[in-house]
Parts: C-alpha cells; sequence; structure tokens
C-alpha cells in the first residue's frame, strides 16, 4: 500500500507545482465586459448572473446542461458573488486522501490574484481524478480574507446532470466550488480547504 500511496501524492504534488495558465490578455478584456454590468454591495462590486453563466460555461468547455440548473441555484440560495476562483485540482484517496488545487480570483476592476488550496478528504473510495473548479466567492470584504481554512457545511452538496456545487463557510464569507464530472468525486467529503498566496506541500 505504501508505493501506490506514495505514487499518488507524486502526482499531486507534480500538479500543484506546475500550475496554472497565466490569464491571457484576450481573457481579462471579456472578464472586465461584465465588470460594467456589476452592482456594489457594502462597498464592494459583485457579478451579475449572466456574466458567472458565460465565463463558466467558457471555463468548463461546455459544461452539460445541469451548469446552469446549478448555477440557479447559488444565485437563489445567495445572490451576487464578490468574485470567482478558476483553477484546476487533483485529489487521490485511499480512504483518507489529498486534494490540492491551484487558480486565480477574478473580482471586478481588480486584477486576478493567485490563489492555492490544500485540504484533506475523507471516505470509502480509493483512487485518483484531476478536474476543473469554478468556485463563486460571497461576501468576502477585502481579499485577504480568502487566505485561511474554510470548512464544507453539512447538508449543503447539489447535485444536477454531473455537475455538483457544496458550500464551504468561514464566518460570513462562503465559498461555493463547482465540479463537474469526475471531480465531483470526494466533494462533499472534504473537511475543509485551506486557500494560501503560495504553494504549499502541507495539506492541513
Amino acid at each position: 500500500m505504501k508505493k501506490p500511496t506514495a505514487l499518488l501524492t507524486s502526482s499531486l504534488i507534480a500538479f500543484a507545482l506546475a500550475g496554472c495558465v497565466t490569464p491571457s490578455q484576450s481573457q481579462n478584456a471579456s472578464r472586465n465586459q461584465g465588470y460594467e454590468q456589476s452592482r456594489t454591495t457594502e462597498g464592494y462590486r459583485t457579478y451579475d448572473q449572466g456574466t458567472v453563466a458565460d465565463e463558466a460555461e467558457k471555463f468548463f468547455g461546455g459544461a452539460s446542461a445541469g451548469l446552469a440548473d446549478v448555477l440557479n441555484r447559488v444565485f437563489t440560495d445567495k445572490g451576487r458573488p464578490q468574485g470567482y476562483i478558476a483553477g484546476e485540482e487533483v485529489a487521490a484517496a485511499a480512504g483518507v486522501g489529498l486534494r490540492y488545487g491551484n487558480g486565480y480570483l477574478y473580482r471586478p476592476g481588480q486584477s486576478p490574484v493567485r490563489v492555492f488550496w490544500t485540504g484533506p478528504s475523507f471516505g470509502l473510495d480509493a483512487g485518483g481524478n484531476a478536474s476543473k473548479v469554478f468556485t463563486l466567492v460571497y461576501d468576502l470584504g477585502d481579499t485577504d480574507r480568502l487566505f485561511q481554512r474554510f470548512p464544507g457545511v453539512d447538508g449543503s452538496a447539489y447535485y444536477v446532470g454531473g455537475v455538483g456545487v457544496n458550500y464551504q463557510r468561514d464566518g460570513q464569507t462562503v465559498l461555493a466550488p463547482i465540479r463537474t464530472g469526475v471531480g465531483l468525486r470526494g466533494g462533499v467529503n472534504i473537511g475543509y480547504l485551506n486557500y494560501t498566496r503560495k504553494y504549499t506541500v502541507v495539506p492541513f
């Protein structure tokens, strides 16, 4: 059992070190168009549902119809987000597993901010997978507040047509990570995710 576990761990580390592709100028220009349609809530601008839906569809590359339903559910529950994180992650488990991810935080009118996340996962399954993750960010306030641990919220998982979301909360700040396909494996079993500015191999 030690060799497979070591292999999975090495794969996770290699992915995290590789990182995400830096956002292109065309991508940033596209997101800037949505800024004009955002509004202020408690001093922080937000994204409207149409802008978020367009960005999510482009990010997932034409995901299943379930994406629209999941976005509707999140907007009904939480309203307009102050930002979103577009990134990639890998996860592996043998009873107890690890999850490593990295991406960029986008906020209206601001430059993208690099974000890394790690966390343990718990479940009865074994194996590994890589997936894209599109996380809506609510009631964040200052961007620095993102860089901490966010525990999962019990009973918050919601799935439609191969797309799933579950909420993570710390204080008033709520994150809603959306995953598709195999990326759903173990998604609701995460105890927490730790978001950081720099890559770290420590998942706790």
